[in-house]
């Protein structure tokens, strides 16, 4: 089905980005680097340490896009291998996970909404009970609590007060779903359980956790991600009013608190008309009227506006913004139709609502605040 150069190309991109993905993962469980310290992560010993990270991570992304694979192979649609996208900034000084993530590319036309529902699904499910397995194993085989001492022996110091950005080090705060808190609370001993920013020192709880986070992006229920298709194949005639809304509300929290009535005038003389005009940007390709879409973007920034002024505690997350124009400006918000409104039937239906369930579950509102 593959040509021996296809099976080269795919899998030389593998090695490549589980090669990148150890060096990052050395840098986030060593706190070396990038945090200018020793680069021991080039060390031998701390590169098969960082394995404990990027095999897990990288597998089960692996698992993911095989279910995709599979799946297509199983219906005759025609698509490529996984491609690996490696992606490690370290020598930029950046932080990085050592990737950009894996794809699939699909070849042949698909006229069935089932074969979309089934290719969309099983990616998802595949790779969200290798999370699930990886998370396990972390939570019940934490370190002694003096683990976090070797990584950061300054914190025995009782003068110690934290680490300024001018010292070079990063923070990263991790934000919790209700899945990685109830794993947390019902399998972790407490008395070795690490705060949330020092889970990047322990491989197996971060590579579940960016699992997770990865499982709820695809799982959104906007356009041709994966929640996109589940959503497509479960609510035939009102898939698009969904995604519609779904990516408002996406986009309604991601930039709550960029405009609020506490800046300056001045302030908001630049910050309105770049936020509006972003807003079009990303809402462009929708194939609504001109005038309903721009009726769409201004009223998210008066709701956006008037509840900060309610509430000024509410903050968005606007890490958010960058994956919100990728999904309205390259990926679009909107499937493509098929002949036909025939149901899933009673077990496909069943699948897609465990699926809603597992996005509910997973989703992170701040998945990462880097400081």
């Amino acid at each position: 089905m593959y040509s021996k150069k296809e099976y080269l190309k795919h899998l030389l991109l593998f090695i490549l980005t589980l090669f990148t993905a150890t060096l990052a993962g050395g840098e986030w469980l060593f706190g070396r680097s990038i945090l200018g310290k020793e680069e021991h992560f080039l060390n031998w010993e701390y590169f098969i340490k960082s394995l404990h990270f990027s095999v897990p991570f990288i597998g089960i992304l692996l698992i993911h896009e095989l279910g995709h694979l599979f799946t297509s192979i199983y219906h005759k649609v025609r698509s490529s291998l996984p491609y690996f996208i490696p992606g490690w900034l370290g020598f930029l000084g950046a932080p990085s996970i050592g990737t950009f993530g894996a794809v699939i590319q699909v070849k042949s036309f698909i006229n069935s909404r089932r074969k979309y529902f089934d290719i969309g699904i099983a990616g998802p499910l595949a790779g969200f009970v290798l999370a699930v397995g990886v998370l396990w194993y972390g939570f019940t085989h934490l370190p002694d609590a003096d683990y976090i001492y070797q990584i950061h022996p300054e914190y025995l110091d009782p003068d110690f007060e934290g680490h300024s950005a001018e010292e070079g080090y990063i923070n990263l705060e991790i934000g919790y779903n209700i899945l990685f808190w109830g794993m947390e609370k019902m399998l972790a001993d407490p008395d070795k359980m690490p705060v949330m920013s020092e889970i990047i020192h322990f491989p197996y709880l971060f590579a579940g956790y960016l699992a997770l986070f990865f499982t709820a992006l695809n799982l959104l229920p906007i356009g041709q991600l994966d929640g996109g298709h589940i959503i497509f194949g479960l609510f035939p005639k009102n898939h698009k009013m969904i995604s519609l809304i779904a990516y408002t509300a996406f986009m309604f929290y991601a930039g709550l608190g960029l405009i609020n009535p506490f800046q300056s005038v001045n302030e908001l003389l630049i910050r309105i008309p770049l936020y509006i005009g972003f807003l079009y940007v990303c809402y462009r390709k929708v194939s609504l009227p001109n005038q309903t879409k721009w009726t769409i973007i201004l009223c998210i920034v008066a709701v956006q506006y008037a509840t900060v002024n309610v509430f000024p505690q509410v903050e968005g997350y606007s890490g958010w913004l960058l994956f919100g124009l990728l999904l309205g400006r390259l990926m679009g918000i909107e499937h493509p139709e098929v002949s036909g409104f025939k149901p899933l039937n009673r077990q496909r239906q069943v699948l897609g609502w465990i699926a809603i369930l597992i996005f509910c579950i997973c989703f992170m509102p701040q998945p990462f605040v880097i400081e």
